[in-house]
């Protein structure tokens, strides 16, 4: 378990992270501004902090990685968060883009498949301060249906195709933000609810995620 101190440097490593991130595209200055509240290397063990404000993904066990801080920010900032949305995150994983969420919106479900990583992650942000999202240990790809519709879905899992029952769990204006594509590279993808049955597909950058597991993903 890392400690709770957070210091001015690691802070100036955070506004630095940031900087080199609005380099890269981010524009959306509230996403900007969550990252520079999360301190990152409190989701890192203390033996590894040297890694938490590069700008890479890390292993954090269970085959999972805690995402890349500019994938963090891209996929946040497509889902175009107002502080009155209600989020399911599918995949909590390290935790920490359930942190950022939470600096957003206070109104944060989080799924997570793997037993071991939700029990863990759990502790962690209770620990941390960050205990105000709802999280659950199940299949994600199912979503959470006893706690639709959402105002916005974002997947931190690669998905060989769009999961059924997300789409039907987005309220009427929501987004749905997933990597689909193989297990090698996915397509980030936007999908906007316009309708009962009317939904607006939008394509963006291609990104590496770990496979999201269940009945709507790979298989384990």
């Amino acid at each position: 378990m890392t400690s709770s101190a957070d210091t001015y440097r690691h802070q100036g490593q955070r506004r630095a992270l940031v900087r080199e991130l609005r380099q890269r595209g981010i524009h959306d200055e509230r996403v900007l501004a969550a990252i520079a509240a999360v301190p990152r290397h409190l989701f890192f063990e203390p033996a590894f902090e040297a890694h938490a404000y590069q700008d890479k993904a890390f292993p954090i066990g269970e085959g999972q990685t805690i995402s890349q801080p500019f994938t963090v920010a891209y996929q946040t900032q497509l889902l175009k968060l107002q502080p009155t949305d209600h989020v399911l995150e599918v995949g909590t994983g390290s935790g920490y883009q359930c942190a950022v969420l939470l600096r957003l919106t206070p109104h944060v479900d989080s799924i997570e498949f793997n037993e071991v990583l939700f029990a863990r992650t759990r502790q962690l942000l209770a620990h941390l301060g960050a205990s105000g999202a709802r999280l659950h240990c199940g299949d994600g790809s199912l979503g959470l249906p006893e706690r639709a519709p959402f105002d916005a879905i974002l997947v931190t899992a690669g998905a060989p195709s769009l999961p059924p029952a997300l789409l039907r769990q987005l309220r009427v204006g929501g987004r749905l933000v997933i990597p689909v594509g193989d297990n090698q590279t996915q397509r980030m993808v936007r999908v906007t609810r316009e309708g009962a049955e009317s939904f607006v597909r939008e394509e963006f950058e291609e990104f590496r995620f770990v496979p999201l597991l269940g009945a709507s993903g790979w298989q384990q």
